[in-house]
Parts: C-alpha cells; structure tokens; sequence
C-alpha cells in the first residue's frame, strides 16, 4: 500500500495534547458530536481560508471518548502553497482559533516516509489511579480514577509481568471485524507516588479497542485482593473475553508518548506495520 505525498503536497508532522473531558473521543463522528479530530480540521480550514476543502489528519493513536492526549501525533498533507503561504503563522493562529482543552504545539514538514500511524514503534500511556479512603484530590478529579479498595501495588506488578511479550490480546480488547489482536506489550509496571496516586505505564507497538483499561481493570483486581496474581495471565491465555475483566473508565488514561525510528528507517517502518500479523504456530487475524 503507498504512502506516496501527492505532487503538489508537503505533509506536516503536528504534535499536540488534549483533555479529553469534553470530546467524544478523536475521530470524527456523525450527528454534530465534539471530537478532537474535527476540532483541529475545522481551525485548520479556517486558519489556512481554505473554505469547504477539508484537510484531513491522520493520528498515531485514536484516543476513546474521556481519554486525554499529552504526546498525541498527526499528520496532514497540505498543497504547498498553503503551506508556504501560512506555515510561518500557522502555530499562532491555531492557537488563537482552538478551544483551551487543545493544543497544538509543533508543526514541521515531516521527514520522507513518515506517517503518524504506520511508522509508530510504540504508544506509551499513563494510568492514574488512588486509593485514598477519602477518594480523589478535586484538582485532579478529571484525570484519577478513585478506587475505593486498598491496592497491593507489587501484587499488581507480579501480575503484569506475566503479560508482557507478543501475544493474542483477544481476552483483553474489544473485536474489531477484520483487525488482529496481537500485539506487543513492552511494558506494564506501576508505581505509587509520594501523593498516594498509582501510576501505571503501558508501552506497546500499539494497541486494540479497549486493551489498555481493559488490562488495568484486571490488575485492579489483583491490587484489591479479589483476585490471585496469575489470574490476568489466566485469562490473557484462554484468548476469551471473561466478564471479570472491567473496562475501566476512560479519565484516568492519557497518551503520553509516541516513538518513532530514525529518519531513515521511517518509511520501512510504514511498510511493515501494515503487513498482516500472526503468532509464530499460529494463524493469527488479518
């Protein structure tokens, strides 16, 4: 599949935040909803006098409805006249057309062979939750979860370590029709601040619909006693969904990072993450 810039095009590299509070998620939906997507698309249109052309982004990873973005990825694909004509202004006049709950902080013309999806090596998100018997700090109330049992936080890391690797993540993510469920967790840990707040790290090359609240549901089970520390593991080899798992609300999840490889190996990196995904034995999903 190209990924060929259009003659005429330059494609820009946009890296932004959001607080997903008021947004139903990224990606653009029918019936007039909020979504960050459509946000940025219609300040850019605006701020660039394009009037009813539409540029269209494409983004590292689609955030869900309440989850929040500190180190989101897009890019857009921009005739180069309008590219020419605003880039030197086009950060400001973002800033001045877009709502406060999000930003835009850096635009560039992007390197060859770069997309903000494809040539992703990993997503790093943040989970936050406490345990605070008298529950979430007002302050941080959009961004927390509270959960209301004592957490054993190095019983919850026993638990991770068994999830870590490539694997069928089919017992952990909501099925998409024609999309593959494997992926490779490089990291799960958690840590208890000096404020009492869990912090719990997910890395991966990506991820499946749900996969991350989905996975800290389980470990909150652990955390709390209700659970052994092989039971996530259990469920994850089984490669069904087990009505114990709780999808965790979204506020407590933000997107921190997205890496990517050196220039030059952007474009073989596109190439590959479209390739179809199996497990070595296995016959995988499409």
């Amino acid at each position: 599949m190209s990924d060929e810039v259009e003659p005429g095009h330059v494609r820009v590299r946009l890296d932004l935040s959001y607080d997903g509070t008021e947004f139903s998620g990224w990606a653009k939906q029918a019936g007039g909803r909020r979504t960050v997507q459509g946000e940025i698309e219609d300040a850019l249109r605006t701020v660039t006098r394009s009037g009813s052309t539409t540029y269209e982004l494409t983004v590292a990873g689609r955030t869900d409805a309440g989850v929040h973005a500190r180190g989101q990825v897009a890019h857009v694909d921009l005739p180069e006249r309008v590219w020419r004509e605003h880039h030197e202004k086009l950060l400001k006049r973002l800033a001045g057309r877009l709502a406060r709950d999000v930003r835009v902080w850096a635009l560039r013309e992007a390197p060859a062979g770069f997309n903000a999806r494809f040539s992703a090596v990993w997503r790093r998100y943040a989970y936050r939750v406490t345990d605070n018997p008298g529950g979430v700090d007002p302050l941080l109330r959009g961004h927390v979860l509270w959960h209301d049992w004592p957490l054993d936080v190095d019983a919850m890391n026993e638990a991770a370590r068994a999830l870590l690797g490539e694997h069928d993540f089919a017992a952990y993510c909501k099925k998409r029709e024609g999309a593959t469920t494997i992926r490779t967790l490089q990291e799960l840990s958690l840590v208890r601040g000096d404020d009492g707040i869990v912090t719990a790290t997910v890395r991966a090359d990506a991820f499946c619909h749900n996969m991350v609240r989905s996975l800290i549901g389980a470990l909150l089970f652990v955390g709390d006693g209700h659970r052994p520390a092989d039971w996530p593991g259990k469920v994850l080899a089984a490669g069904v969904r087990d009505s114990a798992v709780h999808v965790v609300r979204p506020h407590g999840l933000t997107l921190e990072e997205v890496g990517y490889p050196a220039d030059e190996l952007l474009a073989a990196r596109n190439k590959e993450a479209r390739n179809r995904r199996t497990l070595p034995g296995g016959f995988g999903c499409c």
